[in-house]
């Protein structure tokens, strides 16, 4: 009997740990991913308001479809690459949480 309490409270110890790390690593993970969307967020808005500039200064419509032009180019592959960096963020927030589990599930299913 006092064995099977003994081991039990190994086991709540070892998930409690684990927890713990993973609780970590989603708040480091979170962190990254806001700066990053922060950071995107603005180099977005600045190169908005930089585009109108030029938008607002163009003297001819083909200049500015030309601006204009440029301008979705550069924010669609911006968008792109900025949502593959937060997929990218997004699966190595789940792989960290989840690596303290990692040697749980063989021990549970022994």
């Amino acid at each position: 009997m006092m064995k099977a309490f003994e081991d039990m409270s190994k086991s709540n110890k070892e998930m409690m740990d684990s927890s713990l790390k993973s609780y970590a690593a989603v708040t480091k993970g979170m962190q990254a991913i806001a700066t990053e969307a922060t950071d995107y967020s603005k180099a977005s808005y600045e190169a908005g308001a930089a585009a109108f500039e030029k938008l607002a200064a163009s003297k001819s419509l083909e200049k500015a479809m030309e601006v204009q032009t440029e301008y979705a180019k550069s924010a669609y592959e911006g968008l792109v690459a900025q949502a593959t960096k937060m997929g990218e963020l997004y699966t190595d927030l789940a792989k960290e949480a989840y690596k303290p589990f990692e040697g749980m599930v063989p021990a549970a299913t022994k």
